[in-house]
């Protein structure tokens, strides 16, 4: 790792193209692809309320985080701004947590990866896959960050243009225009299987829990943004797009989906929702279609959890809040040592997953489950109080959240409520005490951490 001459500062590397094709599909992997199935299969077209809720509840934490990010852009975002709004202990547990949270989405995208290249390739192992694809992407991390950006930029294009697509086939095909391929329609569907809700609104809660899994990421482009030209009209110009791309991308796919596919059809869950509604749509080599549009969003995914880890991790150790060694970076501003360091642990994960007992890797798996509705929950007691601060200080709020304070008090009662659900249903009760539980841990080690020594001058400044 080569440090010689490095001020310890990250580059300022990404353009603006790069930040707009972020904030657009740089997160979306094979959960749009792939898991909506599952969700549409556990609560029948009432699946569209899910996205409905965990999209305007995204929208608002975006625009929440967006006034804090606006007005003082920092590579740790909202775990920056947790420690300034709430204390260092908070900073410190949410920081680590949303790290750990994404050294865990690299090894899932990586085994989604190895599948697809295994259905390929028999003669190779999956899991060789999986491990190369994680050491090859750390490569497009240890260069500068404008490479990473360039990678990203046109795997986002490639995603956008497959959904896109996706949608036009499939109101093509709603519409009649598609020859010789017929589809039931959403009445149909709804008045052959059940209803709207078929297994009632309980289960619609549940897969509200599916997909927040799918949304969490959208808040990482307030972290990619520092590190460009103009953070601050990048970072608004960002959060403005959230919600028209949730609208497009993700509800317009959904209703196609379920207006396709019965929620009820048994391969639904199996080879996922956009494989299954080209085969019915009769879309010719449709599973070829879907796997390679899944490699390369889970490539891009997996890419972005190595660079969003790193950050974070270079974030906590720039506060004195994880290694000192980690907050060095090399002489085009990339923090090598975070890279390296969040790389290994993800393809570690990856392996295990073969090697050691099934168990192990659910355990992992279940202590992030909850972990996205805690990081939005700490944006908004963030923003509900870093908001006070700033107009005590006269700071000139350039991007406001709405309605405040009674959106933010919203947001924050609409989580607590969420997670008290999810504490009582059996299906998810394992993944919030796991994730409260690993969040006592780290809050306690943030506390013991934060009387062992000073936090490094001038980290805790507001400008």
């Amino acid at each position: 790792m080569n440090t010689v001459g490095s001020d310890g500062n990250l580059a300022q590397g990404f353009k603006p193209r790069h930040v707009t094709m972020l904030s657009i599909a740089g997160i979306i992997g094979a959960g749009l692809f792939v898991g909506s199935g599952h969700a549409i299969a556990a609560a029948g077209p009432a699946t569209i309320l899910s996205y409905f809720v965990a999209g305007a509840l995204v929208v608002l934490v975006m625009r929440m985080l967006g006034e804090m990010a606006v007005a003082h852009p920092d590579t740790g975002s909202f775990s920056t701004y947790a420690d300034q709004a709430i204390g260092r202990w908070a900073g410190y547990t949410i920081g680590w947590l949303y790290w750990w949270f994404w050294v865990l989405v690299i090894p899932i995208e990586a085994l989604a990866a190895g599948h697809v290249l295994n259905a390929w390739f028999p003669q190779v192992d999956s899991w060789i896959f999986a491990l190369a694809s994680v050491l090859l992407l750390a490569g497009t991390n240890l260069f500068s960050v404008a490479k990473y950006g360039e990678f990203e930029f046109w795997f986002a294009i490639l995603k956008v243009t497959a959904i896109l697509g996706f949608i036009g086939l499939g109101f093509a095909a709603l519409m009649g225009w598609l020859p010789n391929r017929e589809v039931s329609g959403l009445s149909s569907l709804m008045a052959e299987h059940g209803g709207f809700a078929p297994k009632g609104w309980s289960a619609v809660v549940g897969a509200f829990i599916t997909v927040m899994f799918s949304f969490i990421g959208t808040e990482a482009v307030t972290i990619a943004a520092s590190e460009s030209s103009d953070p601050s009209r990048n970072i608004a110009k960002a959060t403005r797009s959230v919600i028209w791309r949730i609208s497009t991308f993700y509800i317009l796919s959904i209703f196609v989906i379920i207006s396709v596919v019965p929620w009820n059809d048994p391969q639904l869950a199996v080879v996922g929702s956009y494989q299954r509604a080209l085969e019915i749509m009769d879309i010719p080599n449709a599973a070829f279609m879907v796997d390679l549009v899944v490699l390369v969003a889970v490539t891009s995914c997996m890419n972005s959890s190595i660079y969003i880890a790193s950050r974070m991790m270079y974030s906590l150790a720039k506060r004195g809040d994880a290694p000192a060694m980690l907050n060095k970076t090399s002489k085009v501003g990339v923090p090598r040592a975070a890279v390296f360091g969040s790389t290994l642990i993800g393809a570690a994960i990856a392996v295990l997953n073969y090697f050691a007992p099934k168990g192990v890797f659910e355990f992992l798996l279940a202590s992030s489950g909850a972990i996205a509705l805690l990081v939005y929950m700490v944006i908004a007691i963030s923003q509900l109080r870093m908001r006070r601060r700033l107009e005590r200080e006269n700071t000139e709020l350039k991007f406001r959240m709405w309605l405040f304070p009674y959106l933010t008090w919203a947001v924050i009662l609409f989580i607590g409520g969420a997670l008290a659900v999810m504490m009582f249903t059996p299906e998810h009760r394992a993944e919030v005490s796991s994730t409260l539980g690993l969040a006592i841990v780290i809050s306690f080690l943030g506390i013991v951490t934060s009387r062992g020594h000073a936090q490094p001058v001038g980290v805790r400044s507001m400008g």
